[in-house]
């Protein structure tokens, strides 16, 4: 049986203005920031997915690396291979922004700004990730920034645009206390909400009081909850392989990024009931099965 808070699904004040934006019909799209704190938590592999779901909703997404030197985005992506130019090339005028943009050819409009691997976080100033982001959101409905992890200077460009912020973490003590101190961050100096993802969650493992439970991840920092991605081998085959597990929407991971998706549109959907993996299940999803 559901619970009073999974029938009721997502709303939040956050969730009700990206709503009433989409309806209104406002000029540009809305810049979404995805940040940790913490490095390691599925940050960038949540970007691609719900940047690929997005996109199979028929909204037209455009995902930013902005991990500047540490480019991964395009790994995850299965894009490596067509990047050409790069966020900092646009910033620094060698080349246009749609000369720039990859195209993702399995979802119908997703694309992907690179970062560069050769420069530093000190290539861009927020004030220059604003601009570009004002350009962006001019022909997209969506704007994803993968974010790099920590609270310097990388962190100040990727927030520096955002219409919204996603904070993603998982049920971890040193990656809840970092999380906190980004939601800190983010409160203190610009007054922004954010929303939150819980990342490689285990209902096992929380059963059996071995893992930090939903409630007490969301009494620990009081943001309202985007989603849930439960844990599943599938997620890390899948960004090996390059090929973001939205894609495939039978499998049953790939279904936690999609309903994000459909709460980033303004739907109601409840929040997933979380299957046990037992081992031969686990072993049929690693083969396909």
């Amino acid at each position: 049986m559901q619970t009073d808070e999974e029938m009721r699904g997502e709303s939040s004040p956050a969730a009700r203005a990206i709503q009433d934006h989409l309806n209104s019909g406002a000029d540009g799209g809305l810049v979404l920031t995805l940040t940790s704190g913490k490095g390691g938590v599925g940050k960038t592999t949540t970007t691609a997915n719900l940047g690929t779901a997005l996109a199979m909703a028929g909204q037209r997404v455009i995902v930013v690396d902005a991990d500047i030197g540490l480019r991964n985005l395009d790994i995850v992506m299965g894009l490596e291979s067509r990047v050409v130019y790069n966020l900092v090339d646009v910033i620094e005028g060698r080349c246009s922004l749609h000369e720039s943009l990859v195209r993702d050819k399995r979802a119908k409009e997703l694309y992907l700004l690179p970062s560069s691997q050769t420069r530093d976080k000190t290539a861009v100033a927020p004030d220059q990730m604003m601009t570009l982001c004002e350009e962006l959101r001019a022909i997209a409905d969506f704007v994803l920034v993968d974010s790099p992890a920590g609270i310097e200077l990388g962190f100040q460009n990727a927030i520096a645009a955002a219409s919204e912020v996603v904070v993603v973490t998982t049920p971890e003590v040193s990656a809840l206390r970092d999380a906190d101190k980004v939601i800190f961050l983010l409160e203190r100096d610009l007054n922004t909400q954010a929303r939150l993802i819980i990342n490689r969650y285990n209902p096992r493992l929380v059963r059996r009081k071995e893992m930090i439970s939903k409630d007490d991840i969301l009494s620990i920092l009081s943001i309202d909850l985007l989603g849930i991605v439960p844990d599943d081998d599938q997620i890390t085959v899948s960004a090996n392989k390059g090929w973001p597990v939205a894609l495939e929407r039978k499998k049953y991971v790939s279904r936690a990024y999609h309903n994000i998706a459909q709460r980033l549109l303004g739907y109601n959907v409840p929040l997933m009931h979380f299957q046990e993996v037992n081992w031969p299940e686990r072993l049929r999803r690693l083969i396909g099965l």
